[in-house]
């Protein structure tokens, strides 16, 4: 075991867990470091279950972030399948619910989120599925295929996502969406609008203002949806997708302070010393938005707090916080997203020239881009978040012109 440096718990297997491990020792952290999940498998990425791991096409091995040698070489104690109960954080302890205690000095909390269930009757019976880890996935994954229907509550990123998987599977999807489109809380009319006609082509059938009354089994397993206005749906299988929630039960035992997760400020820490928190479970300063308050559920956004957490208890400069940004597969497509369109008044849609299916969205606020979605358009993604960053004015009739590539609207800095 190294030596030298306070002890440091983690607690949190995903993301934002294992990129700690590899920021503090990368930053020189020589002393005790502990990981502790309660996923009985080391830390692994979870944007492929919905994709390539759903699909068949990728193993639970290819899925880990570093093998379990990253883990032995630089002398870290990965504790799986274990779950803290409680924390005394003016003890300094976590309490396991096997009875141990564990002593730390330093406590990074990476605990995540967790998927919201459905509420009614059936919600419990066997075949009605969430998607937020790799057993989740092993679960769904052996009830779509050929011949087999699938009905997906949510019509957000993921259950797109896993829509796209079981189309070209051979899966007949229905998508229920209460509100009056897909993507509603999450993407702009323009992009939902595509993102609607591209799944129906390929044979999704979506239904939306559709509320969900109750689900019908038989033998103990799902066998169909009952809408508000008594349609009732046939399927095999039930995606729930409804969104996620902080787990910062642990955080608000401790005592530190919570609104819809735990509130952190630029170097991940929390109000208490010596505590710090990172990834989904957080709200965070937003420093390209004025600072205000918001929680990200992305892998960007867990991999630069752990970074952050690690140099502040190491004693050095924070890095520079990045941007939010965010990605999603569906098909051929390639959704990339720069930034959130806080105070947007405007959108601004350009269009590749002499490319199908590749376009740009540039969310405005007067004269500056906020965010920005691009769909199969890379280029447009790389230069607004650019343009985001620099918070520098754009002229909206060159950023409409489809044929004035967006590099060429970044303003160039001139030597001094």
């Amino acid at each position: 075991m190294k030596t030298g440096g306070p002890r440091i718990l983690i607690i949190g297997g995903g993301h934002g867990g294992a990129n700690a491990v590899a920021a503090l020792r990368q930053a020189g952290h020589m002393g005790e470091i502990r990981l502790i999940s309660e996923e009985k498998i080391l830390p692994y990425h979870r944007p492929p279950l919905s994709k390539f791991y759903l699909k068949g096409e990728s193993t639970l091995e290819s899925l880990y972030l570093r093998p379990a040698k990253f883990y032995e070489t630089n002398a870290v104690e990965v504790m799986l399948g274990e779950r803290v109960e409680t924390i005394d954080s003016e003890r300094k302890v976590a309490m396991l619910a096997s009875g141990a205690e564990i002593a730390w000095d330093v406590l990074i909390l990476a605990t995540g989120s967790i998927a919201r269930r459905l509420e009614g009757p059936g919600a419990d019976l066997s075949g009605v599925h969430v998607l937020r880890d790799f057993t989740d996935a092993e679960a769904l994954r052996g009830q779509i295929g050929p011949g087999r229907k699938l009905v997906i509550i949510g019509a957000g990123y993921v259950g797109l996502e896993v829509a796209a998987s079981a189309r070209e599977l051979g899966t007949e999807v229905t998508i229920l969406e209460r509100e009056p489109r897909i993507l509603s809380r999450v993407a702009c009319e323009e992009l939902s609008g595509f993102f609607h006609r591209y799944h129906a082509d390929r044979g999704v059938r979506f239904m939306t203002g559709a509320s969900v009354s109750a689900l019908h089994g038989e033998d103990g397993a799902v066998r169909s949806v009952e809408l508000s206005d008594g349609e009732i749906i046939p399927c095999d299988a039930v995606l729930v997708g409804i969104g996620g929630s902080p787990c910062d039960a642990l955080a608000i035992g401790a005592g530190l302070a919570c609104d819809n997760g735990v509130i952190v400020d630029l170097a991940a820490r929390t109000s208490i010393d010596g505590i710090y928190a990172i990834g989904d479970m957080t709200r965070r300063p937003m420093p390209h938005y004025g600072n205000r308050l918001f929680r990200l559920e992305s892998v960007p956004n867990a991999v630069d707090q752990a970074k952050a957490a690690a140099a502040d208890i190491m004693g050095l400069p924070l890095p520079n916080p990045d941007l939010p940004w965010f990605w999603s597969d569906q098909y051929e497509l390639k959704l990339q997203i720069a930034g959130v369109p806080f105070d947007a008044d405007r959108q601004i849609v350009r269009h590749t020239p002499d490319k199908e299916n590749s376009f740009s969205i540039f969310h405005m606020s007067g004269d500056h881009v906020v965010a920005v979605e691009a769909v199969n358009a890379a280029g447009d993604f790389v230069a607004g978040k650019k343009l985001i960053m620099s918070a520098q004015p754009v002229e909206a009739d060159r950023l409409a012109d489809s044929s004035v590539p967006v590099k060429t609207l970044i303003a160039v800095a001139q030597p001094t």
